[in-house]
Protein backbone atom coordinates (compact mmCIF):
# COMPACT_ATOMS: atom_id res chain seq x y z
CA UNK A 1 0.00 0.00 0.00
CA UNK A 2 1.68 3.02 -0.89
CA UNK A 3 1.28 6.15 1.14
CA UNK A 4 -0.83 7.94 -0.81
CA UNK A 5 -3.38 5.09 -0.64
CA UNK A 6 -3.05 4.98 3.08
CA UNK A 7 -3.91 8.43 3.19
CA UNK A 8 -6.69 8.48 1.42
CA UNK A 9 -8.11 5.31 3.12
CA UNK A 10 -8.02 7.36 6.26
CA UNK A 11 -9.33 10.54 4.86
CA UNK A 12 -12.08 8.25 4.08
CA UNK A 13 -12.19 7.06 7.64
CA UNK A 14 -12.48 10.25 8.72
CA UNK A 15 -15.18 11.60 6.80
CA UNK A 16 -17.56 8.20 7.44
CA UNK A 17 -16.57 9.12 11.45
CA UNK A 18 -17.48 12.88 10.71
CA UNK A 19 -20.99 11.79 8.92
CA UNK A 20 -22.14 9.25 11.72
CA UNK A 21 -21.95 11.66 14.31
CA UNK A 22 -24.08 14.19 11.94
CA UNK A 23 -26.87 11.54 11.44
CA UNK A 24 -26.64 11.17 14.89
CA UNK A 25 -27.16 14.43 16.09
CA UNK A 26 -29.32 15.27 14.22
CA UNK A 27 -31.46 11.92 15.26
CA UNK A 28 -31.41 13.36 18.64
CA UNK A 29 -32.06 16.94 17.33
CA UNK A 30 -35.12 15.80 15.81
CA UNK A 31 -36.78 14.06 19.32
CA UNK A 32 -35.91 16.89 21.55
CA UNK A 33 -36.83 20.02 18.84
CA UNK A 34 -39.53 22.22 18.33
CA UNK A 35 -41.68 20.09 15.75
CA UNK A 36 -43.85 17.23 16.67
CA UNK A 37 -43.06 13.63 14.04
CA UNK A 38 -45.77 13.39 11.12
CA UNK A 39 -47.32 10.93 13.04
CA UNK A 40 -48.43 12.89 15.76
CA UNK A 41 -52.38 14.56 15.59
CA UNK A 42 -54.53 16.77 17.42
CA UNK A 43 -57.25 14.84 18.97
CA UNK A 44 -60.02 17.05 17.70
CA UNK A 45 -58.91 17.10 13.99
CA UNK A 46 -59.36 13.12 14.44
CA UNK A 47 -62.34 13.40 16.58
CA UNK A 48 -64.11 16.70 17.71
CA UNK A 49 -66.33 14.92 19.66
CA UNK A 50 -64.44 14.29 22.52
CA UNK A 51 -64.43 16.97 25.77
CA UNK A 52 -60.88 18.31 25.85
CA UNK A 53 -60.44 19.76 29.52
CA UNK A 54 -56.50 19.85 29.66
CA UNK A 55 -56.11 20.54 33.42
CA UNK A 56 -52.57 21.17 33.43
CA UNK A 57 -52.64 24.27 30.82
CA UNK A 58 -54.57 25.73 34.23
CA UNK A 59 -53.82 26.11 37.91
CA UNK A 60 -56.42 23.59 38.47
CA UNK A 61 -53.76 20.64 39.03
CA UNK A 62 -51.32 19.13 42.07
CA UNK A 63 -48.79 21.93 41.73
CA UNK A 64 -50.82 25.04 41.78
CA UNK A 65 -49.84 26.12 38.35
CA UNK A 66 -50.02 25.78 34.56
CA UNK A 67 -47.30 23.48 33.63
CA UNK A 68 -44.14 24.32 31.63
CA UNK A 69 -44.79 23.34 28.08
CA UNK A 70 -48.47 23.87 28.02
CA UNK A 71 -48.75 26.24 25.37
CA UNK A 72 -52.33 25.66 24.34
CA UNK A 73 -54.91 23.50 25.96
CA UNK A 74 -55.01 20.90 23.49
CA UNK A 75 -54.34 16.95 23.50
CA UNK A 76 -51.97 15.76 20.98
CA UNK A 77 -51.69 11.93 20.58
CA UNK A 78 -49.89 9.53 18.29
CA UNK A 79 -52.16 8.85 15.40
CA UNK A 80 -52.55 5.18 15.89
CA UNK A 81 -53.67 6.19 19.65
CA UNK A 82 -56.19 8.74 18.67
CA UNK A 83 -57.77 6.93 15.96
CA UNK A 84 -58.16 4.06 18.65
CA UNK A 85 -59.84 6.63 21.41
CA UNK A 86 -62.45 7.87 17.93
CA UNK A 87 -63.57 3.92 17.81
CA UNK A 88 -63.96 4.04 21.78
CA UNK A 89 -66.08 7.55 21.42
CA UNK A 90 -68.17 6.01 18.67
CA UNK A 91 -68.68 3.13 21.33
CA UNK A 92 -70.09 5.26 24.04
CA UNK A 93 -71.89 7.89 22.01
CA UNK A 94 -73.85 4.72 21.15
CA UNK A 95 -74.58 4.28 25.25
CA UNK A 96 -75.64 8.00 26.05
CA UNK A 97 -71.69 9.03 26.73
CA UNK A 98 -68.79 10.82 25.86
CA UNK A 99 -65.33 10.74 26.72
CA UNK A 100 -63.43 13.76 28.31
CA UNK A 101 -59.53 14.20 28.13
CA UNK A 102 -57.43 15.52 31.00
CA UNK A 103 -54.25 15.58 29.24
CA UNK A 104 -52.34 13.62 26.47
CA UNK A 105 -49.07 13.96 25.51
CA UNK A 106 -46.92 15.54 27.93
CA UNK A 107 -43.82 16.96 27.12
CA UNK A 108 -40.10 16.21 29.15
CA UNK A 109 -39.70 19.77 30.09
CA UNK A 110 -43.47 19.36 32.38
CA UNK A 111 -41.84 16.08 33.20
CA UNK A 112 -39.33 18.25 34.78
CA UNK A 113 -41.62 20.99 36.31
CA UNK A 114 -43.65 18.10 38.35
CA UNK A 115 -39.99 16.78 39.79
CA UNK A 116 -38.86 20.25 40.76
CA UNK A 117 -42.11 20.99 42.66
CA UNK A 118 -42.03 17.54 44.25
CA UNK A 119 -38.18 18.13 45.47
CA UNK A 120 -39.96 21.96 47.05
CA UNK A 121 -41.29 20.02 50.22
CA UNK A 122 -42.43 23.25 51.66
CA UNK A 123 -44.76 23.93 48.31
CA UNK A 124 -48.01 22.50 49.71
CA UNK A 125 -50.40 24.60 48.31
CA UNK A 126 -52.54 22.17 46.65
CA UNK A 127 -52.60 19.36 49.04
CA UNK A 128 -56.09 19.43 50.44
CA UNK A 129 -57.37 18.45 47.14
CA UNK A 130 -54.95 16.18 45.44
CA UNK A 131 -52.88 14.05 48.10
CA UNK A 132 -54.52 15.13 51.60
CA UNK A 133 -53.18 11.89 53.07
CA UNK A 134 -49.51 11.11 51.32
CA UNK A 135 -46.41 13.04 53.00
CA UNK A 136 -44.70 14.58 50.44
CA UNK A 137 -41.77 13.70 51.20
CA UNK A 138 -43.17 10.22 49.61
CA UNK A 139 -44.13 11.11 46.09
CA UNK A 140 -41.31 9.43 44.55
CA UNK A 141 -41.13 6.36 46.93
CA UNK A 142 -44.87 5.98 46.17
CA UNK A 143 -44.77 6.03 42.73
CA UNK A 144 -47.18 9.47 42.30
CA UNK A 145 -43.82 11.56 40.74
CA UNK A 146 -41.22 9.90 38.31
CA UNK A 147 -38.67 11.65 36.41
CA UNK A 148 -40.01 9.60 32.89
CA UNK A 149 -43.71 9.50 31.98
CA UNK A 150 -44.96 7.10 29.62
CA UNK A 151 -47.25 10.29 28.54
CA UNK A 152 -43.98 11.91 27.00
CA UNK A 153 -44.39 9.02 24.59
CA UNK A 154 -47.24 10.12 22.47
CA UNK A 155 -49.63 7.16 23.37
CA UNK A 156 -50.68 7.83 27.23
CA UNK A 157 -53.80 9.62 28.28
CA UNK A 158 -56.10 10.67 30.98
CA UNK A 159 -59.70 10.33 30.80
CA UNK A 160 -63.25 9.90 31.92
CA UNK A 161 -66.49 9.62 30.95
CA UNK A 162 -69.41 11.92 30.68
CA UNK A 163 -72.88 11.78 30.48
CA UNK A 164 -74.94 13.41 27.78
CA UNK A 165 -75.73 15.87 27.30
CA UNK A 166 -72.53 17.36 28.78
CA UNK A 167 -73.04 20.46 31.29
CA UNK A 168 -70.35 22.58 31.62
CA UNK A 169 -67.63 22.57 34.67
CA UNK A 170 -67.53 25.25 36.90
CA UNK A 171 -64.29 26.77 36.66
CA UNK A 172 -61.66 26.16 39.41
CA UNK A 173 -60.39 30.14 41.28
CA UNK A 174 -57.43 30.18 42.35
CA UNK A 175 -57.37 30.04 46.25
CA UNK A 176 -60.68 28.99 46.93
CA UNK A 177 -61.18 26.24 49.74
CA UNK A 178 -59.61 23.14 48.86
CA UNK A 179 -61.94 19.69 49.43
CA UNK A 180 -60.48 15.98 49.34
CA UNK A 181 -60.46 14.40 45.89
CA UNK A 182 -61.48 10.94 47.61
CA UNK A 183 -64.93 13.54 49.08
CA UNK A 184 -68.70 11.94 48.05
CA UNK A 185 -68.90 13.66 44.65
CA UNK A 186 -71.33 16.24 45.72
CA UNK A 187 -68.51 17.86 47.86
CA UNK A 188 -65.56 17.70 46.03
CA UNK A 189 -64.56 19.85 43.37
CA UNK A 190 -66.96 19.41 40.61
CA UNK A 191 -66.65 17.84 37.32
CA UNK A 192 -69.12 16.98 34.66
CA UNK A 193 -68.51 13.39 34.48
CA UNK A 194 -69.70 10.46 36.00
CA UNK A 195 -68.43 9.42 39.31
CA UNK A 196 -65.40 7.82 39.73
CA UNK A 197 -65.43 7.84 43.50
CA UNK A 198 -62.29 10.10 43.72
CA UNK A 199 -61.67 13.23 41.51
CA UNK A 200 -58.75 13.19 38.43
CA UNK A 201 -55.24 13.09 39.49
CA UNK A 202 -56.36 12.05 43.27
CA UNK A 203 -52.89 10.69 44.82
CA UNK A 204 -54.70 7.72 46.88
CA UNK A 205 -54.91 4.30 46.92
CA UNK A 206 -58.33 5.06 46.46
CA UNK A 207 -57.58 6.21 42.71
CA UNK A 208 -56.32 2.57 42.07
CA UNK A 209 -58.44 1.04 39.25
CA UNK A 210 -59.90 -2.02 41.26
CA UNK A 211 -59.45 -0.65 45.09
CA UNK A 212 -62.24 -2.98 46.87
CA UNK A 213 -63.61 0.01 48.83
CA UNK A 214 -65.01 1.39 45.41
CA UNK A 215 -68.48 -0.30 44.70
CA UNK A 216 -71.77 0.21 43.16
CA UNK A 217 -71.86 2.74 40.79
CA UNK A 218 -68.57 4.14 41.10
CA UNK A 219 -66.91 0.40 40.38
CA UNK A 220 -69.21 0.01 37.66
CA UNK A 221 -68.38 3.57 35.78
CA UNK A 222 -64.70 2.47 36.13
CA UNK A 223 -64.94 -0.67 34.85
CA UNK A 224 -67.14 0.91 31.41
CA UNK A 225 -64.51 2.59 30.70
CA UNK A 226 -61.79 0.27 31.64
CA UNK A 227 -63.38 -2.45 29.12
CA UNK A 228 -64.28 -0.01 26.66
CA UNK A 229 -60.89 1.00 26.20
CA UNK A 230 -59.20 -2.22 26.55
CA UNK A 231 -61.13 -4.15 23.72
CA UNK A 232 -59.16 -1.67 21.92
CA UNK A 233 -55.96 -1.57 22.77
CA UNK A 234 -55.66 0.29 25.44
CA UNK A 235 -53.97 -1.14 28.82
CA UNK A 236 -55.05 0.52 32.01
CA UNK A 237 -52.08 1.55 34.75
CA UNK A 238 -53.90 -0.49 38.01
CA UNK A 239 -52.80 2.47 40.25
CA UNK A 240 -54.70 4.93 38.17
CA UNK A 241 -58.20 4.72 36.85
CA UNK A 242 -57.88 7.57 34.22
CA UNK A 243 -54.61 6.59 32.88
CA UNK A 244 -54.40 4.15 29.69
CA UNK A 245 -51.94 3.60 27.11
CA UNK A 246 -52.64 2.54 23.80
CA UNK A 247 -50.37 -0.74 22.32
CA UNK A 248 -48.88 -1.07 20.62
CA UNK A 249 -46.91 1.87 20.84
CA UNK A 250 -45.19 3.74 17.77
CA UNK A 251 -42.43 5.22 20.23
CA UNK A 252 -41.95 3.07 23.15
CA UNK A 253 -38.67 4.39 23.88
CA UNK A 254 -38.80 7.95 23.11
CA UNK A 255 -39.49 10.96 25.27
CA UNK A 256 -40.49 13.90 23.73
CA UNK A 257 -40.02 17.58 24.73
CA UNK A 258 -41.67 19.62 22.06
CA UNK A 259 -44.36 22.21 23.59
CA UNK A 260 -48.41 21.39 23.64
CA UNK A 261 -49.41 23.67 20.92
CA UNK A 262 -50.46 24.01 17.57
CA UNK A 263 -47.21 24.98 16.30
CA UNK A 264 -45.74 22.50 17.24
CA UNK A 265 -47.92 19.96 14.95
CA UNK A 266 -47.49 22.62 11.85
CA UNK A 267 -43.31 22.48 12.07
CA UNK A 268 -43.35 19.15 13.05
CA UNK A 269 -45.13 18.03 9.68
Amino acid sequence: MTRLTRAVRGLVTALAALLAVTASSATAQAEAGPGAPKDFVALSTVDPTIIQEMRYFTPHNFVGERIDGYEQPICILTRPAAQALHRAQLKLLRRGYTLKVYDCYRPQRAVNHFVRWAEDRDDQAMKGEFYPNVDKSRLFEDGYIAEKSGHSRGSTMDLTIVKLPARPTRPYHPGQPLVPCYAPKGERFPDNSVDMGTGFDCFDALAHTLDPRIQGEQRANRLLLKSTLEDLGFVNLAEEWWHFTYQPEPYPDTYFDFPVSWKSLVSGH
